[in-house]
């Protein structure tokens, strides 16, 4: 016999209080990100060497094929003894790669990742992030991002 599958539909509300309905046969998570800032913006979590949860800002980031991490905040979380003072960002670019490092444990937009690998690199001072989310994350997930509604709908592939 063949089973058939109901989809209950659950609504959410973005920043914006709009209703955005999310499938529950698919477990899902909705991050939100203000729409006034230039790029998108999230917090996320990262567990250092020590299992201490320190959260960051970051960009998502869809023409990065990978996930970079500013050396300054490795350093900050002991992930690195220092940042590699020397390392100088070539014009026009806002991150310069230099090292690749495995994280423990990252939770982006709800979603843990165990041991993900991501690159040290030199962020511009101005930018004000500590990362940048690449495609390696989102070929993880299926991602939805609705500018509309300031929101990423990101499920488990």
């Amino acid at each position: 016999t063949k089973s058939r599958h109901f989809q209950r539909q659950l609504p959410f509300v973005t920043q914006e209080n709009r209703p955005l309905w999310v499938s529950e046969a698919m477990p899902s998570t909705i991050t939100t990100f203000n729409t006034k800032k230039h790029h998108i913006h999230i917090e996320f979590y990262v567990f250092d060497r020590s299992g201490i949860k320190r959260a960051l800002d970051g960009v998502i980031d869809t023409g990065a094929p990978r996930t970079e991490f500013s050396d300054e905040f490795l350093e900050y979380a002991n992930f690195i003894e220092s940042s590699n003072k020397e390392i100088r960002i070539k014009p026009g670019l806002q991150t310069q790669k230099y090292g690749k490092i495995v994280l423990p444990s990252i939770e982006i937009c709800g979603h843990e990742i165990k041991n993900f690998q991501v690159f040290a690199s030199r962020f511009e001072k101005e930018w004000g992030i500590d990362a940048l989310i690449g495609l390696d994350f989102f070929r993880q997930f299926d991602v939805t991002i609705s500018y509309n509604r300031g929101c990423i709908i990101t499920e488990k592939v």
